[in-house]
């Protein structure tokens, strides 16, 4: 059987999630599993997706990187599968596991992956000092403070810092600290 799994970062991704699940139906997958989920979250529908697999299954995903952030990610996930009788294919790859080319192919794609993002993560540090030298880099716009006259009405009107935080769409801490500094 063929298992799907796609997933996106973030929610307003969705045009890239239906592609790759458009995809993976293309490519004959039964069952897909998918999320929208940042890398270094948990993964939820990726564990049921490797729970789901059974001797000779297929787990199929559209890029390596919507399946692992790092080599060692990848090299775990890989395990499972492989523990479950199972294989990983990745169609922008034409790369199959279930050969002995397929896994060795994999585990040098998979190197140059994280050597490319861990390159690209040293220019963005590279940038973000530059800038913060030069002056132009200030950060984010502190979000829960412009809002702490909203924060002192709610709290004000005895609605809990739960509720206050989802209401404004910020972090429950956030509304704690502005209470506390008011």
């Amino acid at each position: 059987m063929l298992i799907g799994y796609a997933r996106t970062s973030t929610v307003e991704q969705e045009a890239g999630l239906e592609a790759q699940a458009r995809d993976l139906k293309a490519a004959g997958v039964e069952k897909l599993f998918a999320e929208q989920v940042s890398s270094v979250a948990p993964r939820e529908q990726l564990a049921a997706a490797l729970e789901w697999l059974r001797e000779g299954d297929v787990l199929v995903v559209t890029k390596l990187d919507r399946l692992a952030r790092s080599m060692r990610d990848l090299l775990d996930t890989l395990a499972m599968v492989e523990r479950k009788g199972a294989s990983l294919r990745i169609l922008a790859m034409n790369l199959d596991t279930a050969t002995p080319t397929g896994r060795l192919m994999l585990n040098v794609l998979g190197s140059v992956a994280q050597w490319e993002r861990e390159m690209m993560l040293e220019r963005q540090r590279e940038g973000i000092a530059k800038a913060k030298g030069e002056g132009k880099y200030k950060g984010r716009k502190p979000t829960a403070r412009a809002k702490t006259d909203e924060i002192k009405a709610l709290a004000a009107d005895g609605v809990s810092l739960s509720n206050i935080a989802r209401q404004l769409g910020i972090g429950k801490a956030s509304v704690h600290r502005v209470l506390k500094a008011a």
